[in-house]
């Protein structure tokens, strides 16, 4: 009986996929990449001397990689082996991408099939289409393939070339990379822009005006019925007034302002405006009625999915594309990793009839919708993101099958999809301008000197009379300086999203563009109508600086630009976090100064590798590769070696080469490649790299231990690392110097040594400790004591002379305060750790302070204390007891059951929980156990992911025990075969 072999990526697609396909076919996993650029270290001996030795590529023969198989999949490519011998065919399933494509490619060089081969795609997991795709297999596309090992060995030049020169020139371990670098240089940019900024005042008037004349006898009116609105001054005597949009950076007011004569309001004018208005008669200069539509955004792409996902439900771009992934395997959501917004014609159709079922026919579409996709060279030929299936589950009919995560993507992507087939949602904007007469009010730039007329006050608010798509879904959106600015008001209906006959809490709400409106209604007027002022009020404010990026508006900002690829947005982000270039504050990306000194490294020597145009280039040359319209080869030739290509080697002529550009320019100007740039790099000033003017003679350094202060007088101080670089003013910076030249308080001496207590503020907080006196100096030793023996031709030399004692130093604890710690509370500090009493065998207890909090130690075993205050307080007693109980992590409970119990696993049929252990908490069905990884909650994890990660270990069988180290590694299918 002929048997058929199909290789997926996933081991959490193999039943899905093996149910679909039927007991002809052996389904098995490839877990991903089986091999991949061998690290130089790993070479055989005689290849580290060769041409793979610094790269593990072979840049004077065509680029040639030299792949090895990952260690831990030996034993799933011996299983792959084993599973060939018994097939007739062999069908490879690998995602529908460049990577897929590479994987596949690296099976048929690993496994060496002699049997046919097929090329099986699909970009969702259901029954139709895995048998569409098996009705459906192509050939392998080695365009592809040359594009992703295109894109692997750039990363690898570009890593290994550069990245010394920041171990070199900043600190050891940091690593420079072709995306990374560019979007960490985004946030810098930012931040720099923030320091800059000054920020200017301006004042405004709003008023509540009414159209009911009989309202003005008193004050006492609601401001929120239907005669009443509120209106923003825009104009004095046809002269607009500024608001925050009209000032630079620099505080000034810009050009354009300046010429169309803008009036910049301050607090006397404002007020006399404002008061003038309550003794004026209102009247209705203009009245304007537009037609409002607005139609509905495109489906999900990649990056608009972790976009809106971070905006509406706070979920960080690679927990988005892990939630996604399990959607995906489970056969609820098609693949996603996409650039395209294309729905098949199939999913239109689905769409559609959804929306007549659920909203009613007149909420479709008059026709299918048909979104272009705007990125270039989009992600080969996938949809875009959407519920899986030729006909759409809705949220209600999965609830039950998805943890928490899982069901708010699937609703936000559901929500998307069938919103994008919607019909538009229409209504009325209306704009009223409101002219008063003034009894005069004196103002001006600098309130003096002109006097004003008439203010000219506008309001405007828009009807919704038709919902359309807004019924189910409306795009978020991020924060934009001067929000507040906008006049436009938007009836009550006009938001809030709902699903008919679904009862769970809508997931997409909260950040919405109309949720941020106040919901209000324009009373009905006519040109020349008077009006009554019910209150006026002067209101100052101060123009703000461009705000940080977020997660989400970084990943829009990088696609803005087209740098980078959908797939590789989540792991920059961690990427650049894990590498200490930026913190979160809230959501909030804030680059650290060590970000600071690798973007100034890179701009003044690397600059066009962290040029944005370059990069976006670079992403559009390998498409061209993945298209067939670029030479592999030549494109790394040039990039490499420049335009002339390796000199006198006759590796091809300029037309040969590609179209990539060099990465640099010579001192004529002339195009160079990496390799030129980096052996041309010359003396670089580390000092000068490391270091940022903050002003009046005060320099900020990037030191090996941290950021400090530096002035003219070779002082120095401290900076707090949760000082951001845009809060550290001269102000500021003179304030740390003063701090670090503060001594201290002193406290008081010590009875039992006579020592000065003091108490201080430090980098890492407020400690206390003593002033040791200065040691006597030693007489002079006589001959032959104190010094070493002297060397041939040498002289003798002094030994090292013994370090003095340490002074004894301690935190305070959480609940003192430097300006109040006494005497007796720091001679308590120093005294830790203070032994408590001893045990039955004679082993002390001790209480101490530890990194994780207070705790006691007896020989090895320790055990918490709950606050820092029993450190002094807990006895004997209290301490045995506790070490009578059985050891546990700090703020849990003594029981040790496992957390959770997350199912079953359907590979195994073993019961899966997670347990706490002691490096942390992890799963485990009974044989075997894998830590959470470091984003996993153990309260929000999902029982797929379990499954995937106890799959993954499984596969890599177990830990062997370290022996005598080899001396070689063996050479596995080194060379490509072109």
């Amino acid at each position: 009986m002929s048997k058929k072999l199909v290789i997926v990526e996933s081991p959490n697609k193999v039943r899905s996929i093996a149910g679909y396909l039927g007991k002809d076919f052996d389904v098995e996993a490839s877990v991903g990449h089986i091999r991949d650029l061998a690290q130089p270290s790993e070479l055989p001996a005689a290849e580290k001397k060769g041409p793979y030795g610094r790269f593990a590529v072979d840049v004077t023969d065509g680029f040639k990689p030299y792949y090895v198989v990952n260690p831990d999949k030996k034993k799933t490519v011996t299983q792959l082996r084993k599973a060939l011998k018994d097939a007739d065919e062999l069908y490879l399933a690998t995602d529908d991408d460049r990577e897929g494509e590479a994987i596949a490619w690296h099976l048929l060089e690993v496994l060496k099939p002699k049997v046919p081969v097929r090329r099986m795609t699909f970009t969702e997991i259901t029954k139709e289409a895995v048998t569409r795709a098996l009705n459906n297999t192509r050939d392998l596309d080695t365009h592809r393939v040359d594009a992703q090992e295109t894109r692997r060995i750039l990363d690898r030049l570009v890593g290994y070339e550069v990245s010394p020169v920041l171990w070199r020139k900043v600190r050891a371990g940091l690593s420079a990379g072709r995306v990374q670098s560019v979007a960490t240089r985004l946030v810098v940019e930012r931040e720099r822009e923030r320091m800059a900024f000054k920020a200017v005042g301006y004042w405004g008037v709003e008023a509540q005006l009414s159209t009911d004349l009989s309202a003005g006898s008193s004050l006492r009116t609601p401001a929120g019925n239907d005669t009443s609105f509120t209106a923003r001054l825009n104009a004095l005597d046809g002269r607009r007034v500024a608001t925050g949009r009209d000032f630079t950076d620099s505080g000034e007011l810009r050009p354009a302002a300046i010429r169309a004569g803008t009036v910049h309001l301050h607090e006397g004018a404002a007020r006399a405006v404002a008061e003038a208005i309550t003794r004026a008669v209102p009247r209705v200069a203009e009245v304007e009625d537009k037609p409002y539509r607005r139609r509905p955004a495109a489906p999900f792409t990649t990056s608009t999915l972790q976009q809106e996902a971070s905006r509406k439900l706070r979920m960080n771009p690679r927990e988005t594309m892990r939630v996604a992934q399990a959607l995906y395997e489970n056969g609820f959501i098609t693949y996603m990793r996409t650039d395209s917004t294309v729905l098949s014609g199939q999913a239109v159709a689905a769409a559609r009839a959804q929306v007549a079922e659920l909203y009613g026919p007149e909420y479709v579409a008059p026709k299918p919708r048909v979104y272009a996709t705007k990125t270039k060279g989009a992600q080969e030929a996938h949809e875009a993101i959407r519920p899986a299936g030729d006909h759409f589950r809705t949220p209600a009919q999965v609830s039950g099958h998805l943890t928490g995560a899982q069901f708010r993507l699937y609703e936000l992507i559901w929500r998307r999809t069938v919103a994008s087939q919607m019909a538009d949602a229409t209504g009325s904007t209306a704009t009223v301008r409101v002219d008063v007469p003034l009894r005069p009010a004196d103002g001006g730039s600098r309130d003096a000197g002109i006097t004003f007329n008439t203010a000219s006050l506008t309001a405007s608010g828009t009807v919704i009379t038709f919902r359309g798509f807004l019924a189910a879904y409306e795009e978020g959106r991020d924060a934009e300086r001067y929000e507040s600015e906008n006049n436009t008001t938007v009836a009550p209906g006009a938001v809030g999203e709902s699903a008919p006959g679904e009862g769970r809490k809508d997931a997409t709400g909260g950040s919405a563009k109309a949720g941020k409106e106040r919901d209000v209604r324009l009373p009905a007027m006519i040109s020349g109508q008077e009006l009554v002022a019910l209150t006026a009020e002067a209101a100052g404010h101060e123009t703000t600086p461009p705000p940080r990026y977020t997660e989400a508006s970084l990943v829009k900002a990088l696609e803005e630009r087209e740098i980078g690829r959908p797939s590789t947005y989540a792991s920059i982000m961690s990427t650049i976090s894990d590498r200490g270039y930026v913190e979160h504050r809230g959501q909030a990306l804030v680059p650290t100064w060590l970000a600071f000194a690798v973007t100034r490294l890179l701009e003044e020597n690397f600059s066009e590798l962290v040029d944005y145009d370059f990069t976006a280039s670079m992403e559009a040359d390998l498409d061209r590769i993945a298209a067939g319209e670029e030479d592999r080869v030549g494109w790394l030739t040039h990039f490499y070696y420049g335009p002339q290509g390796r000199a006198g080697t006759g590796d091809g002529d300029a037309a040969s080469l590609g179209t990539a550009d060099g990465v640099g320019t010579g001192a004529a100007g002339e195009s160079q490649g990496l390799k030129a740039l980096v052996d041309g790099l010359g003396e670089i000033d580390a000092r000068a790299v490391n270091s940022i003017d903050i002003g009046e003679g005060i320099t900020l350094r990037v030191g090996r231990y941290g950021p400090y202060l530096e002035d003219a007088e070779g002082k120095r101080a401290n900076v707090p690392s949760d000082l951001a670089p845009d809060e550290l003013t001269v102000a500021k910076a003179r304030e740390l110097f003063t701090r670090a030249a503060d001594d201290g308080r002193e406290l008081g001496a010590d009875p039992s040594t006579g020592h000065t207590i003091v108490a201080k503020d430090g980098r890492y907080g407020p400690y206390v400790t003593e002033i040791l006196p200065e040691p006597e100096t030693a007489p002079e030793a006589e001959e032959g004591v104190g010094t070493t023996a002297s060397k041939p031709g040498g002289r003798a030399t002094a030994r090292k002379s013994r370090k003095g004692p340490k002074p004894r130093t301690a935190s305070l604890l959480k609940s003192m305060d430097l300006a109040t710690v006494t005497l007796e509370q720091a001679l308590d500090l120093l005294s830790l750790p203070r032994v408590v009493g001893q045990d039955g065998e004679g082993v002390d207890i001790t209480a101490q302070n530890g990194r994780y909090g207070p705790y006691l130690k007896k020989g090895t075993d320790s055990r918490s204390l709950e606050s820092e205050e029993q450190l002094f307080t807990v006895t004997l007693e209290q301490a045995l007891e506790l070490f009578a109980q059985p050891k546990r992590r700090r703020g849990q409970a003594a029981a040790r059951g496992p957390l959770r119990e997350l199912g079953t696993d359907p590979a195994t049929g073993r019961p899966v929980v997670i347990k706490d252990g002691r490096f942390g908490p992890y799963f485990t069905d009974g044989e075997t156990n894998v830590t959470l990884r470091r984003d996993d909650d153990p309260a929000t994890v999902t029982p797929e992911r379990a499954y995937e990660l106890l799959a993954e270990k499984r596969a890599k069988g177990p830990a062997k025990k370290r022996t005598t180290r080899r001396t070689t590694v063996k050479k596995t299918n080194a060379k490509k075969a072109r």
